[in-house]
């Protein structure tokens, strides 16, 4: 009796139904899209894998190493050098430069898309309470779920290896982005306008580099995610490190899935060291900034010039 009224007062939502004829639909109609989609994202990502891939070795180990010291630091350099030197000991070279491919893609692709909308519900409230709960559905639904309308849309390869990894890694660019222009002191704004400063110019010359720590928090996140989804993306047919952990699972074989996890740990940690180090050089030029500003605004006050 119970259930049947259950039965009577909760019916079923075919939402399962739904979304699979949502999918078909998207497929007959947007074919030519997704197409050009596909052929653009091979485009991208295939540049990236002959950039990094074409040169020797242990050019390209210099070439990184050399990236790692100016753009953060020698220690930096060293352990870059170290660990891709490691890298092609393990023989995990060309798998590893195919899966720092697709995180560069996806970290751009990320950033081009997070950060201007992290701007724009920054200064919207409107936008805010719209992006915040696309964000958590975003970041709480599992990969595997968004992967498959994917596969289904893109078939396999690095186009759907690429959009699943951005729709999961972009989310802390567009949190992050907006805390850190939400968070700069409004009296600083207020300063900047006072000086005829364009909303353009406040933004460009205030709000942004006073929140450069946390956009840059954000980027690292970006980075880290992606390569997080290094696993989901081979299951997509995208090569790299994953494929060589997946071989291990698939045959029990520890070492093989071990090799290939030391493999994204050591890029994991060389990305990391690298934009935190970006972060470090970009905070002493914004302290040039704001203390030329600081003095300004002294300057300005009445009263100021002491006596």
């Amino acid at each position: 009796m119970l259930a049947l009224l259950q039965t009577e007062l909760i019916p079923r939502i075919p939402l399962d139904t739904w979304t699979q004829n949502g999918v078909d639909w998207i497929t007959a109609n947007f074919d030519e899209l997704f197409d050009f989609l596909t052929d653009a994202i091979d485009g991208f990502v295939g540049a990236l894998n002959f950039v990094l891939i074409s040169p020797p070795e242990l050019l390209m180990v210099a070439i990184l190493t050399a990236i790692a010291f100016f753009l953060a630091s020698w220690r930096v350099a060293l352990f870059t050098g170290l660990g891709l030197l490691f890298i092609i000991s393990l023989g995990l070279w060309e798998e590893s430069m195919i899966t720092l491919a697709l995180v560069l893609a996806a970290t751009v692709i990320s950033l081009i898309i997070g950060i201007p909308v992290g701007i724009v519900a920054a200064k919207s409230r409107g936008v805010e309470a719209a992006v915040r709960p696309i964000l958590d559905f975003m970041q709480t639904m599992p990969a595997f779920v968004y992967l498959v309308p994917v596969v289904v849309l893109l078939s396999i390869g690095n186009p759907p290896a690429l959009i699943a990894t951005v729709i999961f890694a972009m989310p802390p660019a567009v949190r992050l982005t907006m805390l850190g222009i939400q968070q700069v002191p409004k009296e600083t704004v207020e300063a900047a306008q006072a000086f005829g400063a364009t909303p353009w110019q406040t933004l460009l010359k205030v709000e942004l580099p006073l929140s450069l720590r946390s956009i840059m928090a954000g980027v690292n996140q970006v980075i880290m995610l992606s390569l997080s989804m290094v696993v989901i993306a081979a299951l997509a047919g995208a090569g790299g490190l994953g494929v060589t952990v997946l071989r291990g699972l698939g045959q029990l074989n520890v070492g093989t899935s071990f090799v290939g996890g030391v493999g994204i740990v050591i890029l994991a940690v060389i990305l990391d060291r690298i934009t935190r180090g970006m972060t470090r050089g970009m905070e002493r030029d914004k302290g040039g900034f704001t203390k030329i500003f600081s003095r300004s605004r002294v300057k300005a006050e009445p009263g100021s010039s002491g006596g």
